[in-house]
């Protein structure tokens, strides 16, 4: 019988723990965020530090600002700038250059680090044998194609099938990494074909699914190639379901995609009960809940529930991460012993309109 894991939500804390969340976390609760300030990436620092900041002025936490230059060599001065600044803990690390040499010098002063973006899967490996408090709140490595060999072999069975990718380096490797889950699993794709990206049409790809017999396809490409070979489908009167990967998250152009094509992707849009308050307040506050926004909060208030856990149980902070379900914006999370999320973070989505929206999972 599986253990039942505590669900915690920081709403409940006062009264968990006889005090007040206010300055509780005022008094003893610091967190660093560690996220680029210029450059290209800037725009994804603005999202890790808006969300952290919406978070954190609710819960009376205090932040520090700490510049991502993604530098290699540059994350031993930002481990130095955690310490310095006494934070109990660090969210952001977008770059994996930062980490690596970041982490060794967290995990002297046990100050747990949350990255919502790397996902090499080598990282977290290094972590663990060195005994790192790195904390994963974004998908591996493996997961993306985990989820969409699921969607294919749930939803598909029985139909003919085709794997298409696009011969760049991560077409080719979702697409194959696909391919050989499928076939351990007993589906073999009735059609693998590698077109060529970036052209004005894909009539002759079209045709050629549509003399093989093919009704559904998986696309190892970008948005605008699925977007035609979509549009040419719809020309040719060839009924054809399309799933693409996380890559589909992208601008609606230059060809606009049709309704129904399908995409696995993370959800950005607030799923936890308070979600209308939250939405309400960031309306209030201008903002558009999308890219890291929505990870940098749910990362503050795990780490406010932790940090209360730990200050009343007197136990390590990275203890209290383990196993936990702590309610959060993006729904429920949970951390495995391997400091990974516990639950494959992507889901089916559907394009309607102007918006990919989640897909209802089917009961079992």
């Amino acid at each position: 019988m599986t253990k039942a894991r505590p669900t915690i939500s920081w709403l409940a804390l006062p009264l968990l723990f006889g005090v007040t969340a206010g300055p509780l976390m005022a008094d003893e609760l610091k967190l660093a965020v560690v996220a680029p300030k210029a450059g290209p990436f800037a725009v994804l620092g603005d999202q890790v530090r808006q969300g952290a900041a919406l978070a954190a002025g609710k819960l009376s936490i205090s932040l520090v600002e700490i510049d991502e230059n993604c530098n290699e060599g540059s994350g031993q001065a930002i481990a130095e700038a955690i310490t310095a600044a006494e934070a109990k803990a660090a969210i952001g690390f977008l770059c994996s250059e930062s980490l690596t040499g970041a982490l060794p010098d967290l995990a002297k002063a046990d100050i747990p680090a949350f990255t919502l973006s790397v996902r090499w899967k080598g990282l977290m490996e290094d972590a663990l044998k060195a005994g790192w408090p790195l904390f994963r709140l974004a998908p591996n490595g493996d997961q993306e194609a985990a989820k969409l060999s699921e969607i294919i072999l749930r939803d598909w069975a029985g139909e003919p099938v085709a794997l298409l990718e696009d011969g760049t380096i991560r077409g080719r490797e979702l697409t194959e990494a696909i391919r050989i889950s499928l076939e351990e699993r007993g589906l073999k794709p009735a059609f693998i074909d590698t077109f060529r990206p970036g052209q004005e049409q894909q009539l002759a790809l079209v045709r050629r699914l549509k003399t093989a017999g093919v009704t559904h396809a998986f696309v190892g490409g970008d948005r605008n190639d699925v977007a035609i070979i979509a549009r040419d489908a719809k020309q040719e009167k060839m009924a054809l379901t399309l799933l693409g990967g996380e890559a589909m998250r992208a601008a609606d152009d230059p060809v606009p995609l049709e309704d129904g094509v399908l995409a696995v992707g993370l959800i950005e849009k607030p799923q936890a009960p308070a979600a209308t308050q939250l939405a309400t307040e960031l309306q209030a506050a201008k903002l558009e809940p999308e890219g890291y926004l929505m990870p940098a909060h749910a990362a503050v208030t795990i780490l406010a529930d932790a940090w209360g856990i730990s200050s009343a149980m007197g136990t390590p902070v990275t203890d209290a991460l383990i196993g936990t379900t702590f309610e959060t914006a993006l729904g429920p999370i949970t951390f495995g012993e391997d400091h990974e999320l516990s639950e494959n973070p992507y889901r089916l989505l559907q394009w309607q309109g102007d918006a990919f929206v989640p897909v209802a999972e089917p009961t079992q």
